[in-house]
């Protein structure tokens, strides 16, 4: 495995020059030449895997860069550093120059909270690969063994051919240990699972699904306990409140310090800032510094361009007043009151009137010093069917992984 030293590198001065520095060396060492067709005998697990040492206790400007107001650390600027590391081990899998774009974010989860001023080591390999995507397992450590983990993340990565932008085949992967069959057939079954999942969205003049059926059921059950609130709301009970009421928002131009080799703005900077977003926005709700728990199911649905005007958009989407089962893997919230916050990233064109959304991010925190928080309610039949959907795919991750 590759090991870099985090703190090398910058990216020069100013806001922007928080870009994550994983995200600096991916750009200094770009790859340059022609597409080339994938070897034929497939490539290892090991081929892939790098890591970065975070040096907390030796490097002073690097422990301010990634601590937060509260002393802890900034999860934004980790989720920004997964990001360009995965993208980092993707192109180790491949060869020659094609267009990788990040697909998604299947879950990342904290086991526990780190400790900043101690050393932390990111690293990350392809665990399970397709005819044209691949997936990548990252985890943060205590320990460069990988012993006594607190963060998993799973990226999904698709190839494309730099000129035609069509997707393209790459190298299968080759596993070698009991651990690397175990995350390759996982990958598997979770593809299966989204195959399945976007055949059951909903299209005209199709029969519904079973599912499709089963959420709408729950929508309309979700949007018949909001009806005292949409219809009395003087008399509704006061520990509910309407999706809408929760709703926050910001807005910026996409700056050239932030983009990828490709020129486009990096996913993780987005993921940064939308997480940031989404933090404000459970903390104004709950009125209790929030305890990130995991971001599940990011989708990159539109590339962003430098010179973007992007929108920002948040809202607690739904809430577990009396506490959840993330699965043991997530840290201590048994009894915690659950927020789970999405966030819309949209890129509008004023002069076109014209806005499409680029990103869907879903947060969990914890209200770690309160009770109860209120019950998030919907206020018509399509937030309903908002609600169940997210609720029905956490369950499902939930199942998924202990």
């Amino acid at each position: 495995a590759k090991r870099r030293v985090m703190g090398k590198l910058t990216m020069g001065d100013g806001e922007y020059s928080e870009v994550s520095l994983a995200a600096a060396e991916l750009i200094a060492e770009g790859r340059k030449g022609e597409y080339e067709p994938p070897a034929k005998l497939g490539k290892h697990p090991r081929e892939s895997e790098v890591g970065i040492m975070y040096e907390f206790s030796k490097d002073q400007y690097l422990l301010e860069t990634y601590r937060n107001p509260y002393g802890e650390m900034r999860f934004g600027k980790v989720l920004e550093d997964l990001d360009a590391l995965a993208g980092n081990i993707a192109f180790n899998h491949v060869e020659g120059n094609p267009l990788i774009v990040t697909a998604g974010v299947d879950r990342i989860r904290l086991r526990r909270r780190p400790d900043i001023n101690a050393d932390q080591f990111l690293s990350g390999k392809v665990t399970w690969v397709g005819s044209s995507s691949m997936e990548i397992r990252m985890k943060i450590s205590a320990n460069e063994d990988g012993s006594d983990e607190w963060l998993e993340a799973y990226f999904t990565f698709v190839t494309l051919h730099p000129t035609t932008k069509k997707a393209i085949k790459i190298s299968p992967l080759i596993p070698e240990t009991d651990e690397e069959r175990v995350h390759f057939e996982l990958g598997a079954v979770k593809a299966q699972a989204k195959r399945a999942a976007r055949k059951n969205k909903i299209q005209i003049g199709r029969p519904l699904s079973d599912e499709s059926l089963k959420i709408d059921v729950r929508a309309a059950e979700l949007l018949e306990i909001a009806g005292p609130l949409l219809k009395m709301p003087s008399l509704a009970d006061p520990s509910t409140i309407l999706m809408d009421e929760t709703a926050q928002g910001n807005a910026m131009v996409a700056q050239p310090q932030a983009r990828n080799l490709h020129d486009r703005i990096f996913g993780g900077f987005l993921m940064r800032r939308a997480f940031e977003l989404a933090f404000a926005t459970a903390y104004l709700f709950g009125g209790d510094k929030p305890r990130f728990l995991e971001v599940d199911d990011i989708s990159f649905d539109k590339p962003v361009d430098v010179g973007d005007l992007l929108v920002f958009k948040s809202r607690v989407l739904y809430t577990m007043p009396d506490g959840g089962n993330l699965g043991h893997y997530v840290d201590k919230h048994d009894g915690l009151p659950l927020v789970n916050v999405e966030v819309e990233v949209w890129v509008t064109s004023p002069e076109q009137k014209k806005a499409e959304v680029s990103n869907h991010l879903y947060f969990t925190f914890a209200l770690p010093q309160s009770k109860t928080c209120k019950l998030v309610l919907p206020a018509n039949i399509d937030q309903a069917r908002r609600q169940a959907i997210r609720m029905n795919a956490d369950e499902i991750q939930a199942d998924l992984r202990p």
